[in-house]
C-alpha cells in the first residue's frame, strides 16, 4: 500500500503524517520508520519510531532513494511502514521538472510494497493541480 498527500506548505500534510506515524506505532506489530528532511519531527513522533534525517546523506536521486530505502529494510526486516515526509525536498527536485521520475518511485513503492508487505506513507509539497493521473492514484 502507496499513500500520497500532496499539497502546498502549510496545508496540514506533516501534521497528518504526524498523527499517522503515532497511530501506526501504537497499532502495527512491527517496527515504523519515518524519514524526514531536517530535524523537525524529532519532538513529535514516539521515541520508538526510528527516525531518520537525510539532510547529511546527501540524497540526490530517486535511485539513491530506492536504495536508501532498501538498505533500511535489509537491516531490520520488521519494519511494517515507512514514512516519507516531503519527498521532493529530500531528492532536491521540482514536481514539474521530475514528474517522470516521481511518477516512477512510486511505482517502485508499491511493487516494494507488494512484494514485502510494508506500507508507505509520503508527502509532496506542491499544488495538487499539478499531479498527473499516476500521481493521483496514490491520494
Amino acid at each position: 500500500m502507496v499513500k500520497l498527500m500532496m499539497g502546498l506548505k502549510g496545508s496540514g500534510k506533516t501534521k497528518q503524517l504526524i498523527e499517522m506515524v503515532r497511530k501506526a506505532d501504537d497499532e502495527e506489530k512491527g517496527s515504523v520508520v519515518c524519514i524526514e528532511k531536517g530535524p523537525k519531527l524529532t519532538h513529535d513522533i514516539p521515541h520508538t519510531v526510528r527516525l531518520i534525517e537525510t539532510s547529511h546523506f546527501k540524497l540526490g536521486s530517486f535511485d539513491f532513494m530506492k536504495g536508501f530505502v532498501s538498505g533500511i529494510f535489509s537491516a531490520n526486516y520488521d519494519i511494517t511502514h515507512i514514512f516519507i515526509d516531503s519527498l521532493i525536498k529530500i531528492i532536491g527536485v521540482e514536481l514539474g521538472d521530475d514528474v517522470r521520475e516521481i511518477e516512477d518511485f512510486l511505482e517502485w513503492c508499491e511493487d516494494f510494497s507488494k512484494r514485502e508487505n510494508i506500507k508507505f506513507t509520503l508527502t509532496i509539497s506542491a499544488d495538487v493541480a499539478l499531479a498527473t493521473d499516476k500521481i493521483k492514484k496514490y491520494f
